[in-house]
């Protein structure tokens, strides 16, 4: 028995029915995508305006007040981030180690996942170690040898480590450092430093050598003793 075909279909006419019952939702979904890019364009032309307005004035910068000029009116930016350890430098370069310190741990907080940011930690220690608070300084070194293993200033805060312990006495914790250094980093620069340190670390805990007794301070023969000079210069 034949079947019946199929009931024929009008495109044109399902696609009007399908607009009219969701055209209100299809609308808004295309308002919502068109103002999102233009929002996406305004912003990327707004951030790249910022950031070369940034990077121009950071360009023309000499002075700690001009980079808080920059920080003022570009605080979000790349060139933003450089000018805090620029203000930092020139605020050491005026003895202001403290407010350099304070500069510092405003960029480490804003900028964790930042490149420079364990040289941001070498900074803070040093100015420490100025103001003589070794024991901090020495904790930070610490912080930055244990957290950036992979970066270029671990082996440098080593051996920042090695001249505090000797300065504190220290000895065998700082032979424990330079050992660390050979082994973590035996071809790089640091470990020739290193190895120097652990030689002079080893001299200077050897014991000195006995010295003889001066000649001037030896017991002078007595008179009449065989070993007394008679007048004349002839023994008796």
């Amino acid at each position: 028995m034949p079947t019946a075909p199929p009931p024929s279909r009008d495109v044109a006419l399902e696609t009007r029915v399908f607009w009219e019952r969701f055209k209100g939702q299809i609308v808004a979904i295309i308002v919502v995508v068109a103002v999102a890019a233009v929002g996406f364009v305004a912003y990327r032309a707004y951030a790249d305006k910022q950031s070369a307005g940034a990077s121009a004035l950071l360009a023309r910068s000499k002075s700690a007040q001009d980079y808080q000029d920059v920080l003022a009116r570009y605080p979000n930016t790349a060139a933003g981030a450089d000018a805090y350890l620029l203000l930092a430098e020139a605020q050491r370069r005026e003895g202001k180690f403290a407010d350099a310190n304070a500069t510092l741990q405003v960029f480490i907080t804003k900028n964790p996942n930042h490149e420079l940011v364990s040289t941001a930690r070498m900074a803070l220690a040093a100015n420490l170690e100025l103001m003589g608070k070794t024991d901090e300084a020495l904790s930070t070194y610490q912080q930055v040898a244990s957290l950036y293993q992979n970066s270029f200033n671990a082996p440098l805060a080593l051996l920042a480590e090695v001249y505090l312990l000797k300065a504190k006495n220290r000895l065998d914790e700082a032979r424990r450092v330079c050992e660390n250094i050979l082994t973590q980093y035996r071809t790089s620069f640091w470990a020739g430093e290193a190895a120097q340190e652990l030689r002079l670390l080893s001299v200077s805990e050897q014991p000195p050598p006995a010295s003889p007794i001066p000649p001037l301070l030896t017991r002078p023969p007595t008179e009449g003793s065989p070993s007394a000079p008679t007048p004349g210069g002839q023994k008796p």
